[in-house]
């Protein structure tokens, strides 16, 4: 394997590693090379991957633990650093679903999908970037260090069915846009994920596989592009949101001005009629039931391939 992608030494955590994407991932990393650290709930079959890689001639280390829980986070990099030595790579997977309109929706739905997804991003990415960030104060310089995020398309297109998790995915996709502006300087290179996956978590939502031929919705074909951003080859990407599936990659373009509007007032203030005078136009063809900021774009990537590596 060219060395720009090979992640022999290298040490990864994987969260919600114990079936679906997460296992997908944990499995290609360690083809790759890496070490790794695994986590999923009590319970889940987080052993199993662990085997996976052992059987492949890999080596996993195993903590399970709720990821919204700030002791996980800690206990994950610890992990990475008592079995290994070293930590370079995070991978942020895990995830659940409590889908529901939002005039349904109750604060339990709510607030356990923010906690798995937004703040179990946050709490592994706040322990791992504290230790990489020691440590390039100990180099004297920028050191090897990783993270793909999972986001979703769910906040592109603003599911409707899904508050809780497009405003999770959203987060992540902030978070991981700060993340990447401020950590860089210590070597961190962050990026995330918008996944088409056919895993346990969504099995209800999507078409079954086809019955020839490959299935684009495989994990299997998501873990080229997981496995390439945490490898040296990526130093050069930072920040960026992908959404991928089965032989597509796309990199999204941050979001872009439509249009600007500026007061026609003395003073160049707004006043409400001179919003209205501004704006009532310009929307007067647009339709409540097609949300503007909705990105509808990216669902005709499934007949489109775009390369990337």
């Amino acid at each position: 394997m060219d060395d720009a992608l090979s992640l022999a030494g290298k040490v990864a955590i994987v969260t919600g590693a114990g079936n679906g994407l997460g296992r997908a991932e944990a499995v290609a990393l360690a083809r790759a090379g890496a070490l790794l650290v695994l986590n999923d709930l009590p319970g889940d079959p987080v052993a199993e991957t662990a085997a996976l890689i052992a059987a492949g001639g890999g080596e996993a280390v195993v903590r399970r633990g709720d990821i919204g829980d700030w002791e996980t986070g800690h206990w994950l990099v610890r992990d990475a650093l008592d079995a290994y030595g070293r930590l370079d790579i995070l991978v942020n997977n895990a995830g659940v679903l409590r889908d529901r309109m939002v005039f349904t929706m109750s604060a339990e739905e709510w607030d356990l999908v923010i906690r798995v997804h937004l703040r179990g991003h946050f709490v592994t990415t706040r322990h791992a970037t504290a230790h990489w960030r020691e440590a390039s104060k100990r180099a004297g310089g920028p050191v090897y260090a990783r993270i793909v995020n999972t986001s979703s398309e769910a906040f592109l297109l603003g599911s409707p069915g899904q508050p809780n998790y497009a405003a999770a995915k959203a987060g992540i996709a902030a978070l991981t846009v700060s993340t990447a502006r401020g950590c860089a300087r210590y070597g961190v290179r962050a990026n995330a994920i918008c996944p088409r996956a056919r895993t346990a978590m969504i099995a209800g939502l999507v078409s079954p596989p086809p019955e020839e031929g490959p299935d684009p919705l495989d994990p299997e074909h998501v873990t080229p592009l997981v496995t390439y951003l945490a490898s040296p080859a990526a130093e050069r990407i930072n920040g960026e949101v992908f959404v991928v599936h089965g032989g597509v990659a796309a990199v999204m373009n941050p979001p872009s001005i439509r249009a600007v509007f500026r007061a026609d007032t003395p003073d160049g203030m707004w006043t409400l009629p001179a919003v209205h005078d501004a704006l009532a136009g310009a929307f007067a063809d647009s339709s409540p039931d097609a949300p503007g900021f909705a990105y509808m774009e990216t669902m005709a990537l499934a007949t489109e391939t775009i390369g990337f590596g």
